[in-house]
């Protein structure tokens, strides 16, 4: 492919956010020819899927389990193994509790695994799991499919085809459906029902309750069909490799510098000006940050054609914050009492999904709307320093401890709140004795930093939720296009198709779609 010659502009394309689908969408560019300039407002490119030094350790910023980028080509196609990235795959996929109480169950990669896991302890529910899996792996296959192309019906249906149709039913017939309505076709424990609705709407800030929420309920099948992993290093690996990538296949990244605004010229862009107020001219600009930012703070004098999605983002409204995440140093692995009554070996090196019931998921999210919080609200906890030696000092492991709901508007504020301890404690009470003794050193990421440290409005990481059949009825369609009336902007990132979590296939979508345009 040739890269275009135009001598008017400083670069061929400017991306704006160097999060993983920035990364993963400049590198594209970059590889296809374009002359392309990354810029990131923090000290750093990564966003929410970076890791951090703390306290002599490595953390990560979010959570550290990857499936879904592992089932897209992007490793592969930008060489990342090249640059470094390694994976340590974690079995069991998932360690699934209840607050209500009950043996601890684990999902594994192997169907069968799992399920002897579940007839441990709750004999009767394993017919319900065998029917589950036979409706949700053919549509988790589906979308993990659908998910490594831009959105199309043409496109759907050829994937359709190609799968004989498997996965479609279940796809038109959950998506109707709320999540927790699906979960009590099949399950009647809290122990079954509620981990996998913990996994699934509450990650993304919803009630289990909420009608259209029902691909949420796929979430113990995506470990059936996709391999649970953690890069070696921390999640961190990926965009400082995707870094890499893009900068061996000729691009430029400037860190620590802040966009102005999205400029235009006639019906097209022209580029962007910064903090400082340097302008820099490219004929395409992608915007991988949140569209509230992108249409209604940032883009300048736009041509009459985009005053009608303009408008259209003017009356959406931007979301709270609904997620915290405590980092604990410790010199000791905490074991799970529960675990070790069900028999698995309680060193938290998969993830263990603490969960509330469903009628609690509905009044937490319902709280928040008053800054309130459960008194027992999701816990996703860790140890990932079990199995990656590489990010604690000898004698040293790290906790992650990520919490759900937490209101972004906290009555008093979070700076001053014992929330975050209250948290520590709930997970104390879990585990065997000494816990708390072992913590050397620990902190909390709260909406309010993610705010004031990451660009996240209001400490909320806009996401796309709901699946291909969404993305094909999506009323906002630059969110499954790319594209947008303004001739040479378009946007990526977690609003964006099919978004959520570090996936990274909105990032290569988006330039799929540039560079078919070249």
């Amino acid at each position: 492919m040739t890269s275009p010659t135009t001598t008017t502009h400083d670069y061929d394309a400017i991306v704006v956010g160097g999060g993983h689908n920035g990364l993963v969408c400049a590198a594209y560019l970059a590889r296809g020819g374009l002359r392309t300039l990354l810029l990131e407002a923090r000290h750093d490119v990564g966003g929410t899927a970076a890791s951090e030094p703390f306290a002599g350790a490595m953390v990560n910023i979010c959570n550290c389990d990857h499936i879904t980028f592992r089932t897209t080509p992007v490793i592969e196609e930008l060489g990342l193994a090249r640059h470094g990235l390694r994976y340590l795959d974690v079995e069991p996929a998932q360690v699934n509790m209840a607050w209500s109480g009950g043996a601890a169950w684990a999902s594994y990669h192997s169907l069968e695994q799992t399920l002897d896991s579940i007839g441990r302890n709750y004999p009767q529910e394993v017919d319900g799991y065998r029917r589950y899996v036979a409706a949700a792996m053919p549509a988790v296959r589906l979308v993990f499919d659908a998910a490594n192309d831009p959105p199309s019906f043409g496109g759907l249906t050829k994937k359709v085809l190609a799968k004989r149709g498997r996965g479609v039913s279940t796809m038109l017939r959950w998506s109707r459906r709320s999540a927790a309505d699906v979960m009590r076709e099949f399950f009647t424990t809290d122990a079954l029902q509620s981990p996998g609705l913990l996994v699934g709407p509450m990650v993304w800030g919803i009630s289990p309750e909420f009608k259209g929420s029902g691909l949420g309920a796929l979430t113990y099948a995506l470990r059936h069909v996709g391999t649970v992993g953690r890069p070696v290093g921390g999640s961190g690996e990926v965009p400082r490799t995707l870094r890499a990538a893009f900068e061996g296949a000729g691009g430029t990244v400037r860190v620590s510098t802040r966009v102005d605004a999205i400029t235009c010229e006639g019906d097209g862009v022209r580029g962007v000006t910064l903090a400082d107020g340097t302008e820099i001219t490219a004929g395409l600009v992608v915007s991988a940050c949140n569209p509230h930012d992108t249409f209604l703070t940032w883009l300048r004098n736009p041509p009459p054609q985009a005053s009608a999605m303009v408008q259209r983002w003017k009356a959406i409204p931007h979301d709270d914050g609904y997620e915290s995440k405590l980092d604990a140093v410790t010199t000791a692995v905490p074991h799970l009492r529960a675990a070790q009554l069900a028999g698995l070996d309680g060193d938290l090196t998969a993830t263990y999904a603490i969960a509330p019931s469903i009628a609690d998921m509905h009044r937490g999210y319902e709280l928040m709307a008053s800054g309130g919080m459960l008194e027992r609200p999701g816990l996703l906890a860790n140890v990932p320093s079990v199995g990656d030696t590489t990010i604690a000092p000898s004698g040293r492991h790290v906790l992650s401890l990520e919490t759900l709901y937490t209101p972004y508007a906290l009555p008093g504020g979070w700076a001053s709140s014992t929330e975050p301890a209250r948290w520590l404690d709930l997970f104390a009470g879990l585990a065997e004795p000494g816990f708390k003794e072992s913590v050397v050193e620990w902190r909390a990421m709260t909406p309010d930093r993610y705010e004031r440290e990451f660009h996240l409005p209001h400490g909320h990481a806009t996401s796309f939720a709901g699946g291909p059949l969404a993305a094909l009825r999506n009323r906002n369609p630059e969110l499954t296009r790319y594209e947008t009336p303004v001739k040479g902007l378009y946007i990526t990132g977690a609003a964006t198709f099919p978004g959520a979590g570090v996936w990274g296939a909105s990032g290569r979508n988006a330039a799929m779609k540039i560079l078919a345009t070249r």
